[in-house]
């Protein structure tokens, strides 16, 4: 068990790759290595341990990020399989926030691939040390010394092999491990038996080369290698592997691995990598936060002694436990039943068990500490970047900033019936995913649904429809227009009802013009003078303009930005009511849209995007095609970016578009930014005029 472990030999690993890199299968075999499942799970069989999900063995393709433990020699190993497609970026994201190090695994035929970049990029904003593995090693087109030059080209990684294969395509037959200078071939029915034997005669002078570039790399991070390198002294391999080690916790080092998966070869060098020189808790710096209270900085150091001090990276739901909180311990211990502090929400929360995971099964445990991945029960208000500690010694940490979503959705249930179970379903899937947003649109009457990308959506639908039951359906969202009108206009309301009896009176005088700065929607005025009207009467008035705003003449759309001002009128003593001058300014108000001539706005949309350099042109002629405007162009490493308005109905499937136009590469972020006028042949198509 963990407790007896000391934190030295444990190691929290994640596995990041782009999509159909091979991430899943390199897992699963490492479980298999280290004993912790038995029989091989296949992706491409829907059998795979860590894609455990209904919608990931349909799809062949790792949706959630699955968290399990197992042992290697005497390390105790935390694994996390992260997916690869970019609309689940932020399954990636909140993993890499939590762990000490990762594995990169590249394809050996594709090489570095845009979601590559993505994961890199994330990597280096939490600053996770990593170790990278070419997989497919025996699929036709691998190259090794491919993905070496892509890494330094498009990551600008310090990379160097540690290992060189044997073979390539189908008669990749084992590897070369630099360091020891020895032929690895994997033997047995599954690869189970790794066979050592001395470097073959025609190899040697490989491996010396690539020794002397392996020295060359390190030596560029450290200064002891440096020294021996300068003055051409042998650098031993006890040396070497120290320096490796140490680079690597860094951050300024990547050693290179090879082999195939698939065919489990070359996975035990895998994980013996991740144990030499991925870093163990300790080896990194004390975990950095604020007090509550007061706002100022604090740390805790990272050991079982230090003060309690957990984060909250992820959330799932268990249909027999129900509500797991995935935490990383940083600090301190913790036992079952238990009372801890919500530092976040600063809120008390009683902790019923944890468990240690292993995909979505669980293993009971009395006592969890610094080091540890676990999931808590019981834990009723703590959400995804919460931290948790102890409440006589506070603090917070920094919670994890999760990119805006960019594809909408309409949603709605079949019957009503369903709505219930449709509001609980929404709220489970935010809870689990910060990434996927619910808004109520009240012009629309429509429930909107946001996420990364379409893949999302259609995932948390098929889940809606499937896990709770909920008979839905989904639509485009509609885009919410506006009315506003071009002219200063004089109207007239009048009112009048005479019936027998008490009958009604309201007369309005109006004056309606455009406002002078967009977006400051309806404001009301009154300039009367003498009691023209009783003052009693003027919040009606106000009243009537309000609501007849809210659907205007053209398509029934809420009227905005119109100033207007009530400049006359008259009473009568007795039938005059505030119904009566509420009905007068409706009249008015409706009466001068017709003649302020009314027009259509639409929303417009502030937006960025992301492109390397030779997608530009293409990007640039799609978006220009959109009725999109280009406001800047500027450089961002070794990417452009580009800022522009378009109008939201142009860029509803935006997040598809501009990854087919860039192969992937591109990213966008978009926020409201103002409405403006809708051109007047498609004002007519929106309105079905000719």
């Amino acid at each position: 068990m963990i407790e007896k472990t000391g934190l030295d030999k444990i190691r929290n690993i994640g596995v990041i790759a782009h999509i159909d890199a091979g991430k899943t299968t390199t897992t699963e075999r490492m479980l298999l290595y280290t004993k912790k499942i038995h029989k091989i799970g296949e992706v491409h069989d829907g059998t795979a341990t860590m894609d455990w999900m209904v919608q990931e063995q349909e799809r062949g393709i790792t949706i959630t990020s699955a968290s399990t433990t197992c042992f290697w020699n005497d390390i105790h190993i935390n694994i996390i399989d992260t997916p690869g497609h970019v609309d689940f970026t932020v399954e990636v994201e909140r993993s890499l926030k939590v762990l000490d190090g990762a594995v990169v695994v590249f394809c050996a035929v594709a090489g570095v691939q845009p979601q590559s970049e993505t994961v890199w990029r994330q990597a280096d904003k939490y600053s996770v040390p990593r170790v990278a593995f070419a997989n497919k090693m025996d699929r036709v087109g691998a190259d090794f010394n491919n993905v070496l030059a892509e890494m330094h080209q498009k990551l600008g990684a310090n990379a160097a092999a540690i290992q060189i294969p044997v073979g390539a395509e189908e008669n990749f037959i084992g590897i070369i491990d630099i360091l020891e200078e020895e032929l690895v071939t994997f033997e047995g029915e599954k690869g189970e038996q790794v066979v050592r034997k001395p470097c073959p005669e025609e190899y040697k002078a490989q491996v010396a080369k690539v020794r002397h570039d392996l020295v060359e790399k390190v030596a560029e991070a450290d200064d002891n290698i440096m020294e021996l390198y300068i003055h051409n002294k042998p650098v031993s391999k006890e040396e070497l592997k120290k320096a490796i080690r140490a680079t690597v916790i860094a951050n300024k080092f990547v050693p290179v691995l090879c082999g195939t998966s698939l065919k489990n070869k070359g996975i035990q060098l895998v994980l013996d990598a991740a144990c030499d020189y991925l870093p163990s808790p300790i080896d990194l710096p004390a975990v950095k936060g604020f007090e509550p209270e007061t706002g100022e900085y604090e740390e805790r150091a990272i050991s079982p002694d230090a003060p309690f001090c957990a984060f909250c990276f992820k959330i799932m739901s268990d249909p027999y436990v129900g509500r797991l909180n995935f935490v990383r311990i940083y600090s301190g211990k913790i036992k079952a039943g238990e009372t801890i502090y919500n530092s976040s929400k600063r809120e008390d929360e009683r902790l019923s068990k944890i468990v240690r995971m292993h995909a979505n099964k669980q293993e009971m445990i009395e006592e969890a500490s610094a080091g540890d991945i676990v999931a808590f029960v019981g834990l009723k208000e703590t959400k995804t970047g919460d931290t948790l500690c102890k409440e006589d010694q506070p603090i917070v940490l920094e919670a994890i900033k999760f990119p805006e979503p960019v594809v909408d959705l309409a949603i709605e249930t079949k019957s009503k019936a369903d709505q219930e179970k449709l509001a609980f379903a929404l709220r489970k899937l935010q809870d689990e995913d910060p990434s996927f947003r619910v808004t109520y649109n009240t012009e629309t009457a429509q429930t909107i649904i946001s996420g990364m990308g379409q893949l999302h959506l259609e995932i948390a639908v098929d889940r809606i429809l499937r896990e709770f039951n909920v008979e839905a359906k989904v639509g485009r969202p509609q885009v919410a227009y506006r009315e506003s009108i071009r002219n200063k206009v004089n109207i007239t309301g009048k009112f009048i009802q005479q019936s027998g009896g008490r009958g009604q009176y309201g007369h309005v005088v109006l004056v309606m013009e455009p406002q002078e700065v967009p977006g400051a929607g309806i404001t009301f005025e009154d300039t009367l003078k003498g009691g023209v009207i009783p003052r009693e009467f003027i919040p009606a008035v106000k009243n009537g303009i309000i609501l007849a705003a809210k659907s205007g003449i053209m398509g029934s759309y809420p009227v905005t930005d119109v100033a207007v001002t009530l400049v006359d009128g008259s009473y009568h003593d007795v039938d005059s009511s505030e119904i009566a001058f509420q009905m007068a300014a409706s009249i008015a108000f409706q009466d001068g849209l017709r003649k302020g001539v009314s027009f259509l706005l639409e929303p417009i949309m502030d937006i960025e995007i992301v492109v390397p350099e030779e997608f530009m042109g293409t990007v640039i002629g799609d978006f220009n095609s959109r009725r999109g405007k280009l406001v800047s162009m500027g450089q961002r490493g070794n990417v452009r970016v580009l800022r522009g308005h378009v109008p939201l109905a142009e860029v509803f499937d935006y997040a598809n578009i501009i990854r087919s136009l860039t192969q992937g590469r591109a990213s966008f972020t978009m926020e409201p930014f103002c409405y403006q006028e809708v051109p007047r042949d498609i004002a007519n198509k929106i309105l079905g005029l000719k």
